[in-house]
Parts: C-alpha cells; sequence; structure tokens
C-alpha cells in the first residue's frame, strides 16, 4: 500500500501540472514559447508519472482550515511551483520582472485573470485575498505591485506534499501522549466542555494555565484525545502575529488545531495580549498563570488543570511502574506529582535500570525506593540563597526523646501514607475542610535534637530536607521576604521534600498593632507565610526556641507541636552512649556520673564527645573521664556559664601529655574566672 505522504506528494504534483499549463497558455508568443514549451513538457510527465488519487490531502486540509476558495489554492500552487523543479525556478526568472526565481504578482493576477474575473477583482485577490491575510501566501519586494513577488508560506510547500517539516520560524513542540491517571478530570464539567468545544468550529480561545509547562502540555494532548482532533503545537511569543499566523497556516496543512505554547515571560513581565488574526476555528492555548490575555474578539474558555484526584494518582503511578503497582497507593500518598511529571519520573527510573541492570527481581524491589532522589534530580531546581537541599540520613535510633515527642513524630510521618485514604476515601477533606499536607512545630531550648529531629522525619518519609536559613531569607526590603519564602515552598512542593524552617519566630512571628508602616508590611508578610502553609501540601516543620513568639495563628494551623525539653539523666546517658564509641572508651569512665554532673542539652554532649575524642587521639590514649569533663567544661565557657565543679574529677592516671592538658586546662579556668571578675 503507498504511503500516505506518496499519496499527497502526487496528488499535489498532478494539481501543480495543471497550474503550470494554465501558465504557459498565457505566456506571450514567440517570445516565450521555450518557456512555455517546457512547462508544458514538465506537466505531461508530471502527470503521467503520478496518480491524484481521491483522498483529501493536506493541500485539501488546508483550503478547508482556511476557507479558501479554489482559485486561491490555485494561486498558492503557482507560487510552490519553482519548488517542484529547478527548470521551472528558470522559467519564472526569465518571466520576472526583477529576474527573482518565483512567479511575480503580475502574472498571478493575469492568472485569475483568465479565470474570467474582473481586473480589480483579480488584483485585490492576489493582493489581500484570505491566502494573503491569512499568512499561506507572501508578498515579498518593495517594487510596485506587478513587480512583487508570490511566495508560499516559510515550509509550508513540503508539508503539503506530506513532509513533517516545520519551518525554522518555528520552534515545534512534540506532544506525548496523554499518561494515564486523568480521567477524572476529563469528567469534570469544565473540562469536558473544554473537549466538545475543540471539537467543534468556531474562533475560540482554549486557554490551559499550569505553572509546569509538562503539566499544562499533558493536559492539552488529553483534551485533544478525548475531542478526537491532532494538535500541531510550537512555542511562539503571543504578540508576535506573524509567527502565530504561520503556525496557523502549518496547523491547517495538517488538519490539527493550533496549539500555542507560550514561553516562561521574563520576570516581572506582565501578561502578553494574545494576537491571533488570520486564525480560524478553536486555539489551543498553553501559558504560565497570569502570562497572556486573551482577544477581546474572541470567546475564552478557560481550563482547569488540578488537582488531581487520589484515584488519578493512584492510576498513573500503576501505570508509570507496573512492577511495584502494589506501592502505588503509598507512592501516590508520598509523592503526588501530576501524572505527567509520574511518567518523566518512571522514564527516568527505566534508563538508570537499563544502564546499570541489578540483580534478578532487584527493579520490581527497589523502583519504588528509588522514586525519592529521580524526583530529586528531575525537578533540576536552581536554589536560591539561603536554601539547601540536604539528603537525609539520620534514622530513628539517633533520636533521643522523653515523653511521646518520639511517638508523636511517627505519627506525622504515617499521616502522609494514609492521608489520601482519611481525606479523600473517608470524605473528611469534605466533610471537615480538612487540608492535605502534614505542619510540625518544634519548640525547646538550642541543642534538644529539633533540626536532628527533622532530618529523622525526612528520612522516614523516605525524602530531603529543604533546610531555609531563616538569617538569609529574611530582607528588609518590601515583597522579598515573601518572594525568598514562597520559592522555598514551590522548590519543596516540587521535590516532595519535608521543608524545615528553623528559627520560625523570626517569619512566623506575633502580628502586632500597626503603628507605622513597617509595623504594616510586617504584618502582611505574616498574613501570606498563614496562606503559604495552609496551600501546601507536603510536610512542614517549623522549630522555634522561643513558643511565645510565635502567631497563635499558626500555632492553631500545626497538626502536631512537639516540645523538646532538655533531655532528664536517663535519656543524657542514652546520648553519651550514642556518641561515644565504646572500644575506644576508658574502661573506669563513668557515663551515669558525668550524666548527673551535667545537665545539659543533647548538643552539648554531641560537642563534647567529639572533643573529648580528639583530645584523646592527641594524647594516644583511650577516651578518659578526664577528656570529657574538660571537653564539656570548655562547652560551659563558650556560653559563658561556669561549670557544675570547679576541676575534672577524673579518678584515670595522669601520664606526661595529660598532665601538660591539664595544665592547659587550669589556665583556661584561670582565664575564665579572671575575665568574670573583671565585668562590671
Amino acid at each position: 500500500m503507498p504511503d500516505p505522504s506518496d499519496r499527497a506528494s502526487a496528488a499535489l504534483t498532478v494539481r501543480a501540472a495543471a497550474v503550470a499549463r494554465r501558465v504557459a497558455d498565457l505566456l506571450p508568443s514567440p517570445a516565450s514559447d521555450a518557456d512555455a514549451a517546457f512547462l508544458r513538457e514538465w506537466a505531461e510527465v508530471a502527470t503521467a508519472t503520478n496518480d491524484a488519487g481521491s483522498d483529501a490531502g493536506p493541500i485539501d486540509l488546508l483550503a478547508a482550515g482556511l476557507v479558501l476558495i479554489d482559485l486561491e489554492v490555485d494561486l498558492l500552487v503557482l507560487a510552490g511551483l519553482p519548488e517542484e523543479h529547478e527548470g521551472l525556478a528558470d522559467v519564472f526568472r526569465s518571466l520576472h520582472p526583477q529576474q527573482v526565481p518565483r512567479p511575480a504578482v503580475g502574472l498571478a493576477t493575469r492568472l485569475a485573470e483568465a479565470t474570467g474575473m474582473g481586473g480589480v477583482q483579480a488584483r485585490r485577490l492576489v493582493h489581500e485575498g484570505r491566502a494573503v491575510a491569512v499568512g499561506a501566501l507572501r508578498l515579498l519586494g518593495d517594487g510596485p505591485l506587478p513587480e512583487q513577488t508570490l511566495a508560499p508560506a516559510a515550509g509550508l510547500w513540503e508539508v503539503l506534499h506530506g513532509s513533517p517539516a516545520w519551518p525554522s520560524e518555528l520552534e515545534p513542540v512534540p506532544l506525548e501522549a496523554a499518561p494515564p491517571g486523568l480521567d477524572d478530570w476529563l469528567d469534570r464539567p469544565a473540562v469536558s466542555r473544554a473537549a466538545a468545544a475543540l471539537a467543534l468550529p468556531g474562533e475560540r480561545v482554549l486557554l490551559v494555565t499550569a505553572e509546569e509547562e509538562v503539566v499544562g502540555l499533558s493536559r492539552c494532548a488529553t483534551l485533544a484525545g478525548a475531542a478526537g482532533v491532532a494538535l500541531a503545537g510550537a512555542r511562539v511569543r503571543p504578540d508576535d502575529a506573524a509567527r502565530v499566523q504561520l503556525l496557523g497556516v502549518h496547523a491547517a496543512a495538517r488538519g490539527a488545531v493550533p496549539l500555542l505554547v507560550v514561553p516562561p515571560p521574563a520576570p516581572e513581565a506582565g501578561a502578553v495580549r494574545l494576537e491571533l488574526d488570520g486564525l480560524t476555528g478553536p486555539v489551543l492555548v498553553c501559558a504560565a498563570p497570569g502570562s497572556v490575555r486573551p482577544p477581546v474578539s474572541r470567546a475564552v474558555l478557560g481550563v482547569p488543570t488540578g488537582p488531581v484526584s487520589v484515584a488519578g494518582r493512584r492510576a498513573a503511578w500503576r501505570s508509570a511502574l507496573p512492577e511495584a503497582a502494589d506501592r502505588a497507593p503509598e507512592l501516590a500518598a508520598r509523592h503526588p506529582l501530576d501524572p505527567a511529571l509520574t511518567a518523566q519520573v518512571a522514564l527516568d527510573l527505566r534508563s538508570a535500570s537499563a544502564l546499570l541492570p541489578g540483580p534478578e527481581g532487584a527493579e520490581d524491589r527497589d523502583a519504588a525506593d528509588q522514586v525519592p532522589a529521580v524526583v530529586r534530580a528531575r525537578a533540576g531546581v536552581v536554589l536560591p540563597a539561603g536554601v539547601q537541599l540536604v539528603t537525609a540520613r539520620a534514622g530513628w535510633d539517633r533520636l533521643v526523646l522523653a515523653g511521646d515527642a518520639g511517638e508523636q513524630l511517627r505519627d506525622a510521618v504515617d499521616r502522609l501514607d494514609v492521608q489520601a485514604q482519611v481525606l479523600d476515601d473517608w470524605g473528611m477533606r469534605e466533610r471537615a475542610r480538612a487540608d492535605r499536607g502534614v505542619r510540625l512545630l518544634f519548640t525547646g531550648p538550642p541543642g534538644t535534637g529539633k533540626s536532628l529531629a527533622a532530618e529523622v522525619v525526612a528520612t522516614a518519609a523516605g525524602t530531603d530536607l529543604l533546610v531555609v536559613d531563616v538569617s538569609r531569607v529574611v530582607s528588609k526590603w518590601l515583597g522579598e521576604t515573601e518572594k525568598n519564602l514562597a520559592a522555598a515552598f514551590d522548590i519543596a512542593q516540587r521535590t516532595q521534600a519535608v521543608l524545615f524552617l528553623d528559627e520560625a519566630d523570626v517569619t512566623f512571628g506575633t502580628r502586632t498593632e500597626i503603628s507605622d508602616a513597617q509595623d504594616r508590611y510586617a504584618n502582611l508578610e505574616t498574613a501570606y507565610l498563614l496562606q503559604r502553609l495552609d496551600s501546601f501540601d507536603g510536610l512542614a516543620v517549623l522549630a522555634t526556641n522561643l513558643r511565645q513568639n510565635i502567631d497563635a495563628a499558626f500555632v492553631r494551623r500545626m497538626d502536631f507541636v512537639i516540645d523538646f525539653p532538655l533531655p532528664d539523666e536517663r535519656s543524657r546517658i542514652k546520648l553519651w552512649r550514642l556518641h561515644l564509641p565504646a572500644e575506644h572508651l576508658d574502661d573506669g569512665v563513668d557515663l551515669g556520673a558525668l550524666a548527673r554532673r551535667y545537665p545539659v542539652a543533647g548538643g552539648w554532649i554531641r560537642n563534647a564527645a567529639i572533643a573529648a575524642a580528639f583530645l584523646a587521639a592527641r594524647d594516644g590514649t583511650a577516651i578518659g573521664g578526664w577528656h570529657l569533663e574538660a571537653a564539656m567544661d570548655r562547652e560551659y565557657g563558650k556560653s559563658l556559664r561556669p561549670p557544675p565543679d570547679g576541676a575534672p574529677r577524673s579518678d584515670q592516671p595522669v601520664d606526661g601529655h595529660a598532665e601538660a592538658a591539664l595544665a592547659r586546662w587550669a589556665a583556661e579556668q584561670a582565664q575564665y574566672a579572671q575575665a568574670h571578675e573583671e565585668e562590671p
């Protein structure tokens, strides 16, 4: 069976031969006898070697899509004749007043007049007819009108021959197949109306807005599939009327609906009006929110893009990772990605698996476990200043907490797994207006494990930790703090990382009475962050040393408020054991005595354990009691607090190295005492 593109090319050549004969009949004799003879000879060969066929080809689709009359189609074929054969180009060069190898407008006008059309009508048809108005035909040159040149739209002749080529003026946007998981989205009334409108004639704009272009394109592909239409997409600025018109011509030749993909707007740029003059039928536009303004002369139909239902996300994960289909509910809960992004994650996983294949069956076990790393890599985020993405490694065994704090942390992580069941399957989202996401507030003195707990939560959730350095995010410039924090929230949303804001009282502080402009802007920041925290559907951790400074509205929005008090004696013993290597610890060290003597936070114990290890390594001994006591007393010195007792109480033997170390320690204590005596 002949290829459809070959049939289209043959049909166009036969039609071109018919136009070539008509041009030959117009040429004066005897001056142009040779040119006329070549035109007839070429037409005879073209007709004999090509079958016109009966199927509608690209030129028929173009005529129907742009509403062109037969004579306008003939003019378009005339303009494309030089593309058929170099001899034809030579003929038109000899006929053109400016020696251009294309037909002149004067010749095209005579061709129109030969059909019985009046001179004025023929001139207007060639100069400003619909084929020219919609951009299918171009008039080139600056001379008198009869000496100007007629040419088809850029790249159009190849498409009329059945080629999928695009002109260099357009950046085509290939469309992937519609991803699974969007059936529920397609059933929404607004979306169903949009799909129906896409299949109907009428000059309307269907506007699909999405922050992620890949998400918007997936919605466009789904709409086209539901409407039973093809799309021809290109990335074009909405106010570039010439390129928008060129896209419309190429879409018509393909029998497709034009899809205008708006490039990301420049920073601080406002919305740009769509220029759709010359385009017929529906136009699909994919753009970022607020980047385009629709034309006033066309009906506009907005298409909501999300969010996708839980059932849709589960279906997307089952389709994307069939080898881990039993974990689809877990993946949908932990990684509530759009189906388009889910498909990309699966593509990355299969590529990595093909490059580094594991043992037989390993792919089935590991695919779901590798999702967090792939999500982070696929996000490709450029982190703003003050934001750091950390791979969480600390497990529950690293956390020493008294009371029910540890149980609350586990409950918070478990919420991620079951929130889809509770909120959607059980209807709590509608019944109780429950929000997605989990919000935790950690309070307590410095060094009590708040930062470590945030990392442990991220490890347990199987994701990364996005740490926000509040000191670098807060800005004195109006609006900059909200902008910086909004970027952090967006990155956490894209990477599905646990968002951790330490010293949260700086940004989530109590609102005050308005006494000046600074108070007003500070309150605006707080109000904005309240709204942003509500809409965040991931896991957010706020930590503060000063709970009383946190705005009550934030505390009310927290799902968990976990207090991190100073550890009791039993917890301090556990912390000493956790941080000290047992194989390098002197047998005579009494960790219970250390815990009783130093009622400090876990951060102090960690620092002292590290310092004592270095002291012991320098002395060439195991970590002794006096090393630990000296290190702990230094911790007290760092905070300008006297140690509980005056001197180390270790019973370990003192060698030469240790004696020198003790002397240094005594000198430090003397300097400390002298400094405090000199204070007023």
